[in-house]
């Protein structure tokens, strides 16, 4: 009896999930063609006043599309588009015509979908496994996800690195940049495990953008090294700063390829360094004290917090303390920079955390494939995520500081005629 119970609660379970599932496709279907009704009133009312010699308005709805499969985080949903009818003319006489902004013309998923191909790829899933992956999110009738496509997909995102790759840097500019060495537990055809070599750079304008993507070996100085005399090959200039893990080889290779650029630690790392060295009922107290010298408003306030904390547990715990101590200089290098600068520079983040949904797996992954295919999937995760990525604060202060102007605890103290002339032009 408690058998037949069991198997009753666990049928309407299932309904139920699958009239969730299936009132999210259609409210979601619903308000899809509800914003594709609005995107075209709004394009016939903009264009209503044109009319040709007989007075009849040229730009009139023309029925609907065809009926297509369209994949989106809820599943997959049929949708016909509305369809204008656009009469008019440009200067040379070619037709103007309608495209939606929302659904694109032979678009078949939504840019959501496929965004999670890389993530699944990283995580040790095969183009095989995508279509039965997916199915279970999307529902049996996800569309355009076959293994051909999704094959013929990867390709492209591969092709795409490639260029990315080759691209000239000449008339790029990166007044800062973060980096990081990214250890993915998935195994591509080799026994050791993909390592990566990533570096995002801040433009003059402040949008943030990613400047490399690489294979490298245990983050050593020689595969930093190769990086960097690849990008100077290909005209990049040396940023003013870069922010990265002091575990890193990168600050060796940098000494020599780009003496000139600036060091700062990341204090996300450094936090937890330090804290490792400590007790566990003392880190939360710990903690308190680190967070003082990251959020002093003045380097003599951060060195005064950093005294604190060597008095506090120095005597006890010498590993904490010259571990924090080891760092200092480049520890509080940001202050030397624009206040409003300063939560940006501390941390390396932008890269953490666009890795963060497949290294979260990456004890679990036993997956394998070609080591090109997988920084090729590197990269459009990082591309994608790149959409998602906040400008700098006060993105006008970055011409100054690549034009050499000198700051102290994160205010402007010199304006030399270089400076000035930057700020005119800016």
């Amino acid at each position: 009896m408690l058998r037949i119970v069991e198997e009753s609660l666990e049928e309407k379970s299932c309904e139920l999930a699958c009239t969730l599932d299936e009132l999210a496709r259609e409210g979601a279907r619903r308000m899809l063609m509800q914003a594709l009704e609005e995107e075209v009133a709004a394009y016939l009312a903009a264009h209503a006043e044109e009319r040709d010699e007989q007075g009849r308005r040229r730009v009139v709805r023309n029925g609907k599309a065809r009926a297509r499969q369209v994949t989106m985080g809820c599943g997959t949903v049929e949708v016909r588009a509305p369809r204008v009818d656009d009469r008019r003319a440009d200067a040379s006489g070619a037709r103007q015509r309608f495209t939606s902004a929302i659904l694109p013309p032979y678009m078949r998923r939504s840019p959501k979908v496929a965004e999670v191909l890389p993530v699944l790829y990283l995580r040790g899933l095969s183009t095989g496994d995508f279509r039965p992956a997916l199915e279970s999110l999307l529902g049996a009738e996800a569309s355009g996800l076959s293994a051909t496509s999704i094959s013929r997909m990867l390709g492209l995102w591969e092709e795409e690195h490639r260029s990315f790759r080759r691209r000239s840097l000449t008339e790029r500019d990166y007044v800062y940049v973060w980096v990081d060495g990214i250890h993915l537990g998935v195994r591509l055809g080799e026994d050791r495990k993909l390592c990566l070599l990533v570096m995002i750079g801040a433009r003059p304008d402040g949008t943030k953008e990613l400047v490399a993507i690489e294979d490298g070996y245990r983050e050593s100085t020689e595969s930093w090294a190769a990086l960097l005399r690849d990008l100077r090959a290909r005209g990049m200039r040396a940023p003013v700063l870069a922010v990265g893990d002091g575990a890193l080889g990168f600050w060796a290779a940098v000494c020599d390829v780009w003496p000139e650029t600036g060091a700062q630690r990341d204090w996300f790392h450094k936090l937890g360094n330090v804290l490792d060295k400590l007790p566990k009922r003392l880190q939360t107290q710990a903690k308190e004290a680190l967070d003082q010298i990251v959020g002093a408003e003045n380097r003599r306030h951060a060195e005064e917090a950093i005294a604190g904390f060597e008095h506090a547990y120095g005597a006890k715990y010498p590993k904490a303390v010259e571990c924090l101590r080891r760092d200092q200089e480049a520890l509080l290098a940001f202050f030397d920079f624009p206040a409003e600068h300063w939560i940006h520079l501390r941390t390396s983040n932008p890269i953490e955390s666009a890795f963060s949904t497949v290294r979260l797996r990456q004890r679990v992954t036993k997956g394998s494939g070609s080591r090109t295919r997988g920084l090729a999937m590197a990269f459009k995760l990082l591309e994608m995520a790149q959409m998602r990525w906040r400008r700098l604060n006060a993105g006008h202060l970055l011409p100054l500081v690549r034009a050499g102007a000198r700051f102290q605890d994160g205010k402007l103290v010199e304006r030399s005629d270089t400076v000035e002339e930057t700020r005119d032009a800016a």
